[in-house]
């Protein structure tokens, strides 16, 4: 049976997951309107991968004998300045997430609940994961900037991007990157 407190805190995960899915739902909306389709294309697959964090720890919960729950979403920013405050916006976010797992993962060690802690080791390495990558775009913006062709250049290597981590995780077996 699942403790109480970390069926709370996975709970709020859940809302978290949510939410950041539905920011990046948002993100991807704008770049579409800016005719960004690789950004956008790009976005929509974050904002499906947060839906699978929500959805893996909904299990996690159910199988453990706890009770998920949905949660209600604010809405979520829908103007941007630019790409550059949106991939910042996506490295702050999941920094955000990566702490609350930290925090999670505490507090299942202090409990000694270590059927948790084995659960959510995939979500420690998928949060590395998700940093590095949004400090790796953060970068290519930097490199490619956003000045003439610059915006079209870095849109095109979102689109390509995009394509080269789907292919490095079918290749390794892994769900999305």
């Amino acid at each position: 049976m699942l403790n109480e407190k970390v069926e709370k805190i996975l709970n709020t995960q859940i809302a978290k997951e949510a939410a950041s899915s539905s920011l990046y739902l948002s993100m991807a909306s704008w770049c579409d309107t800016k005719g960004l389709d690789g950004c956008a294309a790009f976005l929509y697959d974050q904002a499906d991968e947060e839906r699978t964090h929500m959805l893996k720890l909904m299990k996690y919960i159910s199988d453990s004998g706890g009770h998920a729950r949905v949660p209600s979403i604010p809405e979520p920013q829908f103007q941007f300045k630019d790409v550059t405050e949106i991939f910042s916006l996506v490295l702050k976010s999941e920094m955000h997430i990566s702490e609350s797992i930290h925090d999670i993962i505490d507090t299942c060690t202090r409990l000694r609940d270590y059927t948790t802690l084995h659960f959510l080791q995939w979500y420690v390495t998928e949060q590395h994961e998700e940093e590095k990558l949004a400090r790796s775009i953060l970068d290519k913006i930097e490199i490619i900037g956003l000045k003439g062709q610059g915006l079209f250049l870095f849109d095109k290597e979102m689109a390509g991007f995009r394509v080269d981590t789907e292919m490095k995780t079918q290749e390794s077996g892994g769900g999305a990157a």
